[in-house]
């Protein structure tokens, strides 16, 4: 059987950059505080009307498909990762199916927010190892800045994301010891609500218990509609209880690490690099330092481009190859936490 291996990785980016300067014309914040916090300098923010979720993870594809030596005319099924779809249905999978001349071939959508990549790792793992597929085009993508909470009530959330895409093509090798070595999947909806975008949605209050709102016919007929009510709470936008996240995080980040690394026999000695998941530059150093991993062996551009969500491990590690940081022949662990709560890794020799 066949192990899976990245033969091609690439990732876009929007042109414009939004430091935390441009950011303090807009709320009560400052460089400092925000660096402070979550080691972010500057994010990327999407063209509006011009550039999309989907467009963005087309350009990342091209890169990754021409890297993988093959055209797109030879990918026979899609993954594709994001909790900032173009449209609520359908998913992004099928509009980079259409833009790229795919027809035909299957695209699954997938919603597993920061955990996305991974998820859809584990999964293009599978179905190579199973002989399904022979080039499966995997996306994590994200245009998060459409929909953050531009006002001082937002800033600890709004800080911390940005755009961005990456892509990979996940491939059969018959080297021995080489490509995906192990994937590892977890989750636990007790946290759910602790880092969510819960409206407009269909719930109608359960999960918060609350029997509703009373806003209008929706309500009577057991939706939950879009309300000024919702506007005005800021229920439209995403939520995050940062101390929650913090806490959980530091914990399954290792966790998860060190569960692929006993799975293969290994120890953190062994890693050459570790790429996780940017969601917040001092959860990484917190992770690091707990590891005892030095500098040469993790990853980190959050203060680049900010919490680019599903798409943050596959354009962290297009730049970390890119930047002869990652070669042939390395151990590299993949590791993400998130909203859900989920977390997951996967071990990967180069």
């Amino acid at each position: 059987m066949p192990n899976s291996k990245i033969a091609g990785i690439g990732f876009y980016v929007p042109e414009r950059k939004v430091s935390n300067f441009d950011l303090m014309e807009y709320m009560d914040t400052n460089d400092e505080w925000i660096q402070e916090r979550t080691g972010i300098k500057e994010r990327r923010y999407a063209v509006k009307h011009e550039e999309t979720t989907a467009t963005m993870a087309i350009e990342a594809s091209k890169i990754a498909i021409e890297r993988a030596g093959i055209t797109a005319k030879d990918v026979d099924f899609i993954i594709f990762a994001t909790l900032s779809p173009d449209y609520f249905f359908p998913g992004c999978g099928v509009l980079l199916q259409r833009e790229m001349g795919m027809q035909g071939i299957g695209a699954l959508d997938i919603r597993n927010q920061c955990s996305g990549f991974i998820y859809g790792l584990s999964i293009a793992d599978q179905f190579i190892k199973s002989g399904m597929y022979k080039n499966i085009l995997l996306v994590g993508a994200e245009y998060q800045s459409a929909g953050l909470d531009y006002t001082t009530r937002g800033r600890n959330v709004t800080v911390i994301f940005g755009d961005g895409a990456g892509a990979a093509i996940i491939q059969p090798t018959e080297e021995e010891g080489k490509g995906v070595l192990t994937t590892h999947l977890h989750a636990d909806g007790t946290y759910a609500e602790q880092l969510a975008y819960i409206n407009p949605g269909c719930h109608g209050g359960k999960w918060l218990g609350k029997k509703g709102f009373g806003y209008g016919p929706e309500e009577k007929f057991g939706g939950m509609f879009l309300t000024q009510h919702m506007m005005d709470n800021a229920m439209t936008y995403p939520n995050m209880n940062g101390p929650a996240v913090f806490k959980f995080a530091v914990t399954k980040f290792p966790e998860v690490i060190k569960e692929a690394l006993n799975a293969t026999g290994h120890t953190t000695e062994d890693l050459d690099m570790l790429i996780p998941h940017q969601a917040n530059l001092r959860i990484s150093q917190f992770v690091q330092k707990r590891l005892r991993l030095s500098d040469d062996q993790v990853y980190n551009n959050i203060h680049k481009y900010g919490n680019t969500t599903a798409a943050s491990i596959p354009i962290a590690l297009c730049e970390a190859v890119e930047e002869g940081k990652v070669k042939e022949g390395d151990l590299v662990c993949l590791a993400a936490f998130g909203s859900g709560f989920t977390w997951g890794s996967a071990l990967i020799r180069w």
